[in-house]
């Protein structure tokens, strides 16, 4: 090989190694840039961009990327003070930014009117206060115009939509000049495509779908007009409906008994908190109330095998029975459902970069530990409890600590007298 080849070969992968180095630290970890690329494959002079805002960004793509003519849907922040803000910041409301998407679409195929009618059957218009199962100014509604003609198209559709009387209350999404936008990380983008079994699970039980369907009906699918020839195309302007959800809720418990649905008579409250750090150990009160986690295999109930049922350790609400625990292999207490399905609650929880369900005590509101879609065929559900979290009551003493109507869980198992 000749020297000046050599020379030149050499050279052209020190261009080709700096070229790739520079992209991938271009990317960030934000995902934008990787949605960009998508949209200028077909790009045209005729996009225009819609942002909104309707609570959890992840039920807020799905919708508007099945209509033909949208390019892209990209979630994120805007609305705030602070540049650049991270997820955990907006979630924790500090920043004074809202969850929104942001829509680039042809406007020769799909018109801003259209958007909007798909964002109405989407939200919850009435609410202040955030949407549905998620609370917080940073999950409240929005509309930011990016001009005057948006401006006047979002209060005319607004100000039709509060004449119809479908809703009982009034209409109080805000139509606001659009503020910068940042996108979210990565992990957000996509994410009912990403983690479709997740994202099932947490849309399932939000009561987004359920307002839909009672407010709606058979009109929350909105038929949108192609500009170009005038024919109307039927498109879901909600995400996926309830009969398609995985992992609902069983009724009853792994031996056929029906699980109790909040039916018992005694009250559960939370105590002041002066009172669990004297009732408390150190590990409870870490796990419960700062939403600590303890060590596996080392705690007091990962191989419990004795009969009986697991209460909240600072209300005593029942929470999960013995007949629903299995050998997860993790070293923590593993069930495959609740007991009072109304007693044991999911939140979101992004902390430590990535996206998970966190279990927590309806009456309490203690941290019990995070819910996983990769349990036994029963349910499919890995509820993954804190010991620390729970305090045991064995059959045996069921009865006089005031849970006797559990006892027909266990038949077969002798009563205290």
């Amino acid at each position: 090989m000749k020297k000046t080849n050599l020379v030149s070969i050499l050279l052209a992968s020190a261009v080709a190694i700096a070229v790739t180095s520079l992209t991938a630290f271009s990317m960030g970890d934000k995902g934008s840039e990787m949605k960009q690329d998508k949209m200028s494959e077909g790009s045209s002079s005729a996009l225009s961009v819609a942002t909104f805002a309707g609570g959890c960004f992840w039920c807020m793509e799905s919708p508007f990327e099945k209509i033909p003519g949208v390019h892209q849907v990209v979630s994120g922040y805007t609305g705030g003070h602070k540049q650049d803000p991270t997820y955990k910041e907006v979630s924790h409301g500090s920043t004074g930014h809202v969850e929104a998407i942001q829509i680039t679409y042809d406007s020769a195929k799909v018109s801003y009117n259209d958007l909007l009618e798909v964002l109405w059957r989407n939200i919850d218009p009435t609410d202040d206060k955030g949407q549905f199962v998620d609370r917080g100014q940073q999950y409240t509604t929005g509309i930011f115009y990016h001009n005057d003609s948006q401006k006047m198209k979002a209060q005319a559709s607004k100000d039709r939509l509060m004449k119809s009387g479908r809703f009982d209350k009034n209409i109080v999404t805000p139509v606001i000049k659009v503020m910068e936008f940042f996108a979210a990380e990565d992990y957000h983008q996509d994410y009912y495509k990403k983690s479709p079994v997740r994202y099932h699970f947490y849309r399932s039980r939000s009561g987004r779908d359920q307002f839909i369907d009672k407010f709606w009906g058979d009109d929350r699918q909105y038929k949108i007009k192609k500009a170009s020839n005038n024919s109307a195309s039927s498109i879901a302007a909600t995400g996926e409906t309830l009969s398609n959800k995985p992992h609902s809720r069983p009724e009853a418990d792994a031996r056929g008994v029906p699980i109790k649905v909040a039916t018992m008579t005694q009250s559960y409250s939370k105590p002041s908190n002066e009172e669990l750090k004297e009732r408390l150990t150190a590990l409870q009160y870490k796990v419960t109330q700062k939403e600590g986690t303890e060590s596996p295999f080392n705690n007091k109930y990962w191989d419990n095998h004795a009969d009986g049922i697991y209460v909240d350790i600072v209300s005593g609400e029942p929470l999960f029975s013995s007949t629903n625990k299995f050998e997860s292999g993790t070293g923590w207490p593993s069930f495959d459902r609740p007991l009072v399905t109304e007693n044991v609650i999911e939140k979101k929880d992004s902390t430590f970069f990535m996206v998970r369900i966190e279990v927590r005590s309806k009456n309490a509101d203690s941290h019990l530990g995070h819910l996983f879609d990769d349990g036994p065929k029963t349910t499919g559900l890995r509820y993954c409890i804190n010991s620390a979290s729970l305090k045991f009551i064995p059959v045996e003493t069921m009865e006089q600590e005031g849970y006797g109507e559990y006892l027909p869980l266990f038949p077969n198992a002798k009563k205290s007298t």
